[in-house]
């Protein structure tokens, strides 16, 4: 007698949370894809420039506390971050301007992180975030995944209108603002001290939270530094100041940190409980050691005078590199410039050709929150030589020169 096996069905897996869906990728991580040969010139990254890390500097920190101390280096750690560390953090904060203690910090795995913590802390599904516009892409990626409804805030190319800013906060009542205002991601602008203290004004009287993003205000070239946000009248009791050693130790850290009010750093820290319990405490510990041992601040001045050299290669092509009645920020520091070309040009369809050329940028529309601007692109300056600068905008004047006609907006 033959036995016949029942037929088996598998049932469908259910499917991904409707805001996994929704949230698409980052188009920069993209790119980045396809432009890894080594012959291109890429000014699409945002990368520090790896030959000026300071690998002996930090090596020989991980060294002295796996040497010294191993059994808590590679031990748990606290979810609010290791007190050596958080007490180095409110010491350099304090010496910028704003006073603040150890327990003002939250060490997060990079200040990407801590975005997402404070979406989770703040924003309820439905909820409106207003942001800068254009705004920086990951933030617009934790926002979205939040389930928040963003909102841009016009902008000018010194930053926020604060007008607007507070037109849009009384008709939409957000929880938050987001801002770089200091040499902002991607445009390079900087929001003078008068916007500064006007947007503070705005938050206290209409009642919002900042969100205030500063992980390459320390990278100044030239001008005079301006005070953070929280640091004007009416802004402490409702700024998180956010920043990061990325971009002047080393990325591959993953460190990061929050200031905020005691209220809100507890929830951040319960949500970091459920994300990832605490930060690397290898890598925290080293970070503290590193600046108990180094001079960091003279190590981000030698940086910033080559990526200054840098930027100035940059500007000194952009005139012959891009068409005729194009135009630019100039930024004082950080690591990018923003360009726009002649209304009616799309940089995305423009791409296509400018890549076959080994060079890349990153089109600028998909910075936008609202309706984009298909005319403008971001180029880091940062990781190339003035020399390679100077070759990779030959090839971008040649490509575009090639492929303007054909890449018209309709």
């Amino acid at each position: 007698m033959t036995v016949t096996e029942p037929s088996r069905t598998a049932a469908p897996l259910p499917p991904l949370a409707a805001r996994a869906a929704a949230v698409g990728g980052s188009p920069v991580r993209d790119i980045l894809a396809v432009t890894a040969r080594p012959e291109v010139i890429n000014f699409a990254g945002g990368l520090p420039a790896p030959g000026l890390f300071d690998g002996e500097g930090i090596a020989a920190a991980f060294r002295a506390v796996l040497e010294e101390t191993p059994e808590r280096a590679l031990q748990y750690a606290t979810t609010e971050g290791e007190p050596a560390l958080r007490t180095a953090i409110a010491a350099r904060t304090t010496v910028r301007g704003l006073p603040t203690e150890a327990d003002d910090v939250l060490v997060t795995t990079g200040s990407q992180q801590a975005l997402s913590l404070l979406a989770t802390a703040l924003v309820e599904p439905g909820g409106t975030v207003l942001v800068e516009n254009p705004c920086y892409l990951a933030a617009l990626q934790a926002f979205a995944f939040a389930g928040a409804r963003v909102v841009p805030v016009p902008c000018d190319e010194a930053g926020i209108d604060p007008a607007a800013l507070e037109d849009l906060v009384a008709l939409h009542r957000p929880k938050l603002l987001y801002t770089v205002p200091t040499f902002q991601n991607p445009t390079g602008r900087t929001l003078p001290a008068d916007r500064r203290a006007a947007v503070a004004r705005v938050a206290e009287r209409l009642g919002l939270w900042i969100v205030e993003d500063d992980p390459y205000g320390e990278l100044r070239f030239e001008g005079e530094r301006a005070p953070w946000i929280a640091t004007y009248p009416g802004a402490g009791d409702r700024t998180v100041l956010l920043s990061s050693f990325s971009k002047v130790m080393a990325p591959g850290l993953r460190l990061g940190w929050l200031r905020a009010p005691a209220g809100l750093l507890r929830a951040c820290a319960v949500a970091k409980q459920a994300a990832d319990l605490h930060t690397p405490t290898v890598n925290q510990l080293a970070a503290a050691r590193y600046l108990a041992d180094r001079d960091l601040d003279a190590h981000v001045a030698h940086v910033a005078g080559v990526y200054r050299e840098r930027r100035d290669a940059m500007l000194a092509g952009l005139a012959d590199a891009l068409p005729e009645a194009s135009s630019w920020i100039r930024p004082e520091g950080g690591m990018f410039v923003w360009a726009k070309l002649p209304d009616g040009y799309d940089t995305t369809e423009l791409l296509r050709t400018v890549i076959t050329h080994d060079v890349a940028y990153v089109p600028g529309a998909p910075f936008f929150a609202g309706e984009p601007d298909r005319s403008t692109l971001r180029m880091c300056f940062v990781t190339q030589s003035p020399d390679e600068i100077a070759e990779g905008l030959r090839r971008l004047g040649a490509a575009l020169r090639g492929g303007l006609r054909g890449a018209r907006a309709s």
